[in-house]
């Protein structure tokens, strides 16, 4: 191979062709014709002596030595993208940008959608893009770009991965606003006969954690429902004699219809952090936004420290 026939914009219409093994999305994605992107994928063709894609069935199919090109262009051409972007000013309020950020439903209810509300005026060009967290497969992710940024408990992400601390959570019983039987100073057998509303995230379990604690002091509880996601809980319980334990930002926007106290035993509550990948972390806009998104919880905490005794 003849590396001087080679040009950044070339191996840019690679990494694009290889990801999206197809010449209409590759073009669209790149903002170019796809005739363009056909000329350019000839001559890396040729550049390479190698047909990198071939048809199939759908769209195309990516050769041996395409797939082996894959990772190391990634990487050289995010250590390019770096080393632009680290020396590049990010102004907010002009700058586009599309972030990927990867969380539960619980984080996405109760950080990020405040945060996205404020974001829309300090840096109305970044775009969110919410990702389910899959921890499993999180750092490849990341490694690929499909996800730039997770919220999540730090300790368990991904051990090559940069983390931050954001908050510390803790749980709170909730129940509707003038329910009969929930009150502050609950004792142990008072709680356990009360109908409870449990988060099962695989679906279908009716014991967690919290029961086993249960269990140990001699009591058992009353769960009526188990439910997939905790979103579903506020508006289950406001208009039911139900009671849950659920984080307590999970309820800052639900006042007027709920109380929460404490739960007369100790629950083990959970850290919140940040989690991303080195391919984003002297990127000056990503740099931003993690300042950005650490500003907006300190503010949150402020806000709404006691919310237990509303």
């Amino acid at each position: 191979m003849d590396s001087k026939r080679l040009d950044l914009n070339l191996l840019v219409t690679l990494e694009a062709l290889l990801e999206e093994q197809n010449v209409t999305r590759a073009a669209a994605r790149l903002n170019l014709s796809q005739p363009a992107v056909s000329a350019q994928l000839n001559r890396l063709r040729d550049v390479f002596d190698d047909q990198l894609l071939i048809p199939a069935q759908r769209g195309m199919t990516a050769t041996a030595k395409a797939i082996e090109l894959l990772d190391p262009l990634h990487q050289a051409l995010d250590q390019v993208r770096a080393a632009v972007d680290t020396h590049r000013p990010f102004d907010p309020a002009t700058a586009t940008l599309t972030v990927a950020i990867a969380c539960t439903d619980y984080l996405q209810a109760a950080v990020i959608m405040p945060f996205v509300t404020e974001l829309r005026t300090m840096a109305p060009g970044i775009r969110v893009a919410l990702r389910n967290l899959d921890i499993s497969h999180l750092e490849a992710q990341m490694a690929r770009g499909d996800v730039d940024l997770a919220l999540m408990t730090p300790q368990v992400a991904p051990p090559h991965l940069y983390t931050s601390h954001l908050f510390d959570e803790r749980y709170v019983l909730i129940g509707r606003r003038d329910h009969p039987r929930l009150r502050p100073g609950l004792t142990v057998a008072e709680f356990a006969a009360l109908e409870h509303v449990i988060v099962s995230l695989r679906g279908g379990d009716f014991v967690t954690p919290v029961d086993n604690t249960l269990a140990a002091l001699g009591h058992s509880r009353n769960v009526v429902l188990s439910a997939t996601s905790f979103l579903f809980v506020p508006a289950m319980v406001a208009q039911s004699d139900f009671v849950a334990l659920v984080p307590e930002r999970l309820i800052r926007d639900h006042a007027g219809a709920l109380q929460a106290v404490d739960c007369p035993f100790p629950v083990e509550g959970f850290a919140v952090g940040m989690v991303w990948h080195e391919r984003t972390h002297s990127h000056s806009g990503h740099r931003w936004l993690r300042t950005a998104i650490t500003s907006a919880v300190n503010v949150q905490s402020d806000e709404h420290e006691g919310i237990a005794d509303v």
